[in-house]
């Protein structure tokens, strides 16, 4: 449970090249009606989601009396505390998926891959996110711009690795162990720390923050503001209605705290909002922060590498599927036909699977073992070189460009010279 998959030991051993395909390529793989939107189809999804979360709700308010009527017929009366909380720990499980559900199907609608109406995506997205506190136009905006950038260096807008100098280390050939030592050596149990805080408040840390956003936008950029850095003035009306919309549901939990008690509104809303934010950190993180995967300097990028420069994983088995909306079974996928709706990508990736060959990316590590090993070896990139790895406490990449392509770039470097 707890190794590395087949298919990313067979990346470690192999030199890294960039995709030899071309998007041509890719695009004619792609049979046209993959592409359609099915109106009928999409609202189902919508309304399932919609129906599990209040189905879930039903379910939670009735785990009193749920508990009263085991213990009272079919179990011992004092085991009715070990009823209750197992009880509540199911719903917490199916709830927290359920609100990822939300956050998916409010991706996709912020891609427009559900609906031709224009109306329609923005208008349910909004109101998926703003239920689970995401701002929704804000997101959409940073999130679009990731998908013209990923994996560039310069340009990308989230999980940007930290180069070398910002952790003011030595050069390479220069420094010695103990100064890698000095900034990465973290205890067992630090390093524990550090992962649950990325995972319970990471996704406002980048909100709120910028944290692991891009390094190209000054301190204090959020997603909060209509005048952040992130944001062009005519994104500004949809920051203003995001906003809005998060006062709104910040004062409904509020409210119903008042009339109901705090406990409930945490029970009900706020731990299966917690877990809905450890899967959405979880997701993104391992899509693009592994230390097999490249990314690229502004030289080498090209929107078909930085497509390709992604991981599909099949987090939860058939729950991740169901819930997540092949968020990340088909990721890949993704990168390339953003607006296809998520009910065809499994088919897409098959198709694309074929043009790519050895330069698509799969790994069917366990996502917790997968986690902590990006979390512990994808820590830094060299400030220099086209093509870079993540290299981890001792300095040391998992993975190195070929030989034979890099001689292949300088004949063509000096060939255009």
């Amino acid at each position: 449970m707890f190794t590395n998959s087949p298919e990313y030991n067979a990346r470690l051993r192999k030199p890294f090249r960039p995709p030899s395909a071309t998007l041509k390529q890719i695009h004619d793989a792609v049979p046209k009606e993959l592409l359609e939107k099915n109106t009928l189809l999409s609202t189902a999804f919508v309304v399932r989601d919609i129906v599990l979360c209040s189905a879930l709700f039903t379910f939670a308010a009735y785990i009193p009396s749920i508990s009263r009527w085991a213990t009272l017929t079919l179990l011992p009366s004092d085991t009715q505390p070990v009823v209750t909380s197992l009880l509540w720990l199911t719903y917490w499980w199916w709830q927290g998926l359920v609100f990822t559900s939300f956050f998916c199907i409010a991706h996709e609608l912020g891609h427009h891959a559900l609906y031709d109406n224009w109306w329609a995506n923005n208008v349910l997205g909004f109101l998926f996110d703003t239920f689970i506190l995401v701002p929704f136009f804000a997101w959409k905006a940073s999130h679009n711009a990731h998908h013209k950038a990923t994996g560039s260096i310069e340009r990308d807008e989230n999980y940007v690795p930290h180069q070398r100098s910002h952790y003011k280390l030595p050069p390479d050939h220069q420094i010695h162990r103990m100064d890698y030592m000095e900034v990465f050596d973290d205890t067992p149990i630090f390093t524990l720390g550090r992962l649950i805080v990325m995972q319970v408040f990471g996704w406002w840390l980048y909100l709120g923050y910028n944290a692991m956003g891009s390094p190209m936008y000054p301190q204090g950029t959020n997603h909060i503001s209509p005048y952040s850095p992130l944001f062009r003035a005519d994104q500004r009306k949809g920051i203003i209605i995001s906003d809005f919309g998060l006062s709104v549901m910040l004062y409904l939990l509020a409210y119903t705290a008042s009339h109901y008690g705090w406990a409930k509104v945490l029970s009900f809303y706020v731990v299966p909002y917690l877990i809905c934010n450890h899967w959405i950190v979880l997701c993104t993180f391992l899509h693009h922060s592994d230390p097999t995967i490249p990314h690229y300097r502004q030289q080498e990028w090209t929107f078909l590498r930085g497509a390709a420069a992604t991981v599909d994983r099949p987090i939860l088995g058939w729950m991740g599927r169901f819930f997540f909306h092949n968020v990340s079974h088909d990721h890949v996928a993704h990168h390339f036909f953003s607006a296809a709706p998520f009910y065809n990508q499994p088919k897409i990736t098959e198709a694309i699977r074929q043009v790519l060959g050895n330069d698509y990316n799969y790994d069917s590590t366990c996502s917790i073992y997968a986690l902590y090993r990006s979390f512990t070896q994808c820590l830094f990139i060299e400030d220099e070189g086209d093509i870079v790895f993540y290299k981890n406490a001792k300095g040391q990449a998992q993975r190195v460009v070929s030989e034979e392509f890099l001689q292949k770039d300088v004949a063509c470097i000096e060939g255009r010279v």
